[in-house]
């Protein structure tokens, strides 16, 4: 039997990664879908473990292939996206999927999944409050942070669209708020194997 899936999309530095390593750690039986892009790697990122990362022609040469769930190309040349054999391979280790995506891929596999995947958004509190995040994660220059904020409200008007707003104010309180939501999905009765 296939599992289901966990799509969890975010604007960039609102905290969605830290929600996922931490179902991640949660007995929850969840494997990371490792989605490919073309951007170069980030700070300590590997490949295959934080992200594919391939050419732009390897990966135009994938979507002709039709191997990927779904992509786009989220900043000119800056393609992402989930290959279908990620999804074959968590699945087939008994696994459910648990996606890292921004917003309109969250959206995309939410409409090709439908009810046997859940779709949660985590929110920042503030505009102000990510752009301090952004910039005191020092990966990105001003521009590059002008152009991530801009798109992150676009994503933001978006949120209504998922299943579920979880507010990362205090991040124990969205965690917890996450692992909640995916538990009850999952039909895990929280304590029993968290």
């Amino acid at each position: 039997m296939k599992g289901k899936l966990v799509i969890i999309s975010a604007p960039s530095g609102s905290g969605k990664t830290t929600v996922v390593n931490y179902l991640l750690l949660k007995d929850l039986n969840l494997g990371f879908s490792v989605s490919a892009t073309t951007r170069q790697p980030r700070g300590q990122e590997i490949n295959g473990k934080d992200y594919y990362f391939i050419s732009t022609a390897d990966f135009k040469k994938r979507i002709r292939n039709d191997e990927f769930v779904e992509w786009e190309e989220v900043y000119k040349n800056h393609f992402y996206g989930t290959l279908k054999s990620e999804i074959d391979r968590l699945w087939s280790e008994g696994k459910h999927v648990l996606f890292d995506v921004d917003a309109k891929g969250g959206i995309n596999l939410k409409n090709i999944f439908g009810n046997k995947a859940i779709a949660i958004f985590i929110m920042p509190p503030s505009v102000g409050e990510l752009k301090k995040r952004l910039m005191r994660r020092g990966t990105d220059n001003r521009n590059k942070i002008k152009v991530r904020i801009e798109k992150a409200i676009e994503e933001m008007k978006s949120a209504s669209q998922f299943d579920h707003i979880v507010i990362n104010d205090q991040l124990e309180k969205a965690l917890n708020e996450a692992y909640e939501i995916v538990s009850s999905f999952l039909k895990i009765k929280p304590g029993l194997n968290g």
